[in-house]
């Protein structure tokens, strides 16, 4: 889930690492870092404005990898030092597979960067509307916050997905495996994460087109997930 962030005692880093920055870096976070640079590369190359930040004081329970949105800038935040959920999270991937797996993640936070960036975070699509809710005042509120925090996360992990279909089809089905299990296992029925019914709508064998771009392959599912998603 994608949060603003205090941008107090943060060490930013820009690719290529500066020599400063590298030297500062502990082996982890030079990995996860190498591991999503193609895609850091790539949304660069679309126009989105990111900065890569990383923690360097102790984070334990902290999400390994956020995204904020300062100022206009996507801050891509990783908190890896004396967090146990950095290794739990990738818990039975083999290590020769985990960076494919964060660089899964990468996308995945990428599509949240695209979202905020077009100023469409949170909204739904043209021609969509929320539907109504007998639920009144402050349960609404947080009925509605829930869908639309679970949408974003839904779009972000078919962005993640176009992304391996586009870069490395050959681990495809193994990421998609993957996130399903996350999804299942970190999520109850109806929760901000329950994005099983987009990934579901990737399972199929032309689920995206090549033709077009990550995030265009994206919003075609993600549309077809929205009529289902009250």
């Amino acid at each position: 889930m994608l949060k603003l962030l205090s941008l107090m005692s943060l060490l930013i880093v820009l690719f290529p690492l500066p020599a400063v920055a590298a030297a500062s870096l502990t082996e982890l976070e030079t990995r996860w870092l190498q591991a999503g640079k193609p895609v850091i590369e790539y949304a660069r190359g679309q126009g989105l404005p990111i900065d890569i930040i990383v923690q360097p004081q102790e984070a334990p329970g902290a999400v390994p990898l956020a995204l904020g949105f300062d100022q206009g800038r996507c801050k891509l935040v990783l908190s890896l030092r004396g967090n146990a959920m950095a290794e739990s999270i990738l818990q039975g991937v083999p290590p020769a597979r985990q960076g494919v797996m964060i660089e899964a993640m990468t996308a995945h936070e990428i599509g949240h960067c695209q979202r905020y960036a077009q100023g469409d975070w949170h909204a739904l699509p043209r021609g969509f509307v929320e539907r109504g809710n007998a639920q009144r005042g402050q349960q609404q509120q947080q009925a509605r916050e829930l869908r639309e925090t679970r949408r974003e996360e839904g779009y972000a992990d078919l962005v993640a997905l176009a992304w391996m279909h586009a870069r490395r089809p050959g681990q495809y089905r193994e990421v998609l495996a993957w996130m399903r299990a996350l999804r299942a296992g970190g999520a109850a029925t109806g929760g901000t994460h329950a994005t099983q019914a987009w990934l579901a709508l990737a399972e199929g064998e032309r689920a995206f087109d090549g033709s077009a771009s990550l995030f265009e392959q994206a919003q075609v599912l993600w549309r077809m997930g929205l009529i289902g998603d009250k």
